[in-house]
């Protein structure tokens, strides 16, 4: 979606783009992250590659054949990005990288992985960004990571042993691997915003249905107040959550900053899909804590969406820094 149409791909505008993952993700969650994190793949290239990483990579991953992955965190650095130990050593016209990758999205069959390694001690400006080949030598998948919920997304560990690559496999300038990581999440908040809103969808669509359906008491469930003001907040709260998303996509479609949009979209689409899984779930009652009825796939696969692509914690200091600047 996110392919300039000269490399082979429909340069959908941000907006279509997630309206396509709340659709995938109102049906499987899993899917929808799957096709989330290749888009932002495909956008970092788009926008930080160089003409001949643009000629190579994005036609073949605008073609059914190939996927992109993402690898940033590491086991002692998550949130704090800046904390990344691996090592990317020069030798000549080659990097040779050193060290292991956390939950990585789509890691264990990405064709292509674009990832951030330490070339030098100097803090946050000592980080680069790379597009690495999955077959080059030394690079290991050493383990598909088992969670909670959605289970159609591959996530793994990635271990890079010696792994040599040409210099011109970094993306954008060496050093500047944390500000293409913070630029490729910053737009990958807008499709995790939009996930979650596709998970909200489906709780709000399967409560209706059973609230209609199941009779207790003489009558549908859903005449009682104290199922259907869960509905009707649910509703809200999906509305909410689009328009905030919308506005995101909108901006980043416009050119205009939209970091604190989506960082705002990310937050309450996260939080609104947790929240009203468990309403969902609750609404169903015990046929909700049964895997015949969806709802506890969508209860699973709602938590995430506050982890990944940063913290709920992390979107809340962004947006007060914000308005508040640094005050410590």
């Amino acid at each position: 979606m996110l392919v300039p149409e000269q490399y082979g791909g429909v340069a959908a505008d941000y907006v279509s783009y997630a309206l396509a993952i709340e659709e995938l993700a109102r049906i499987d969650a899993g899917t929808a992250v799957t096709v989330s994190v290749h888009s932002m793949i495909c956008s970092a290239i788009a926008q930080l590659g160089s003409d001949r990483q643009k000629d190579y990579w994005l036609p073949k991953l605008a073609s059914e054949d190939n996927i992109a992955g993402f690898a940033l965190t590491e086991p002692d650095a998550g949130s704090d990005a800046a904390a990344i130990r691996g090592r990317a050593r020069r030798d000549g016209d080659e990097y040779v990288l050193t060290g292991r990758k956390q939950w990585c999205t789509n890691g264990s069959f990405a064709k292509v992985v674009m990832t951030m390694f330490r070339t030098s001690d100097d803090g946050a400006k000592g980080i680069s960004a790379f597009l690495i080949d999955s077959a080059t030598p030394g690079v290991l998948v050493e383990k598909v990571t088992a969670k909670l919920g959605i289970h159609t997304s591959n996530t793994c560990d990635l271990t890079f042993d010696e792994a040599r690559l040409p210099a011109n496999a970094m993306l954008a300038e060496e050093g500047a691997g944390l500000s293409s990581a913070l630029h490729t999440l910053t737009a990958g908040r807008i499709g995790i915003a939009a996930q979650a809103n596709g998970i909200l969808a489906a709780c709000l669509d399967a409560s209706v249905t059973f609230a209609k359906d199941r009779v207790a008491f003489g009558k549908p469930i859903g005449a009682f107040e104290g199922i259907s003001f869960k509905i009707a907040r649910m509703a809200v709260d999906l509305d909410a959550a689009r328009l905030l998303t919308y506005r995101a996509a909108a901006l980043a479609d416009a050119g205009r900053p939209f970091a604190i949009e989506a960082s705002k979209a990310k937050l309450f689409a996260s939080t609104a899909a947790r929240v009203h899984a468990s309403e969902a779930l609750q609404i169903h009652g015990g046929y909700g804590y049964t895997t015949e009825f969806p709802v506890e796939r969508y209860y699973r696969d709602a938590k995430i969406t506050e982890i990944y692509e940063g913290t709920s914690e992390i979107q809340q200091l962004i947006i007060a820094r914000n308005l508040l600047g640094r005050l410590g």
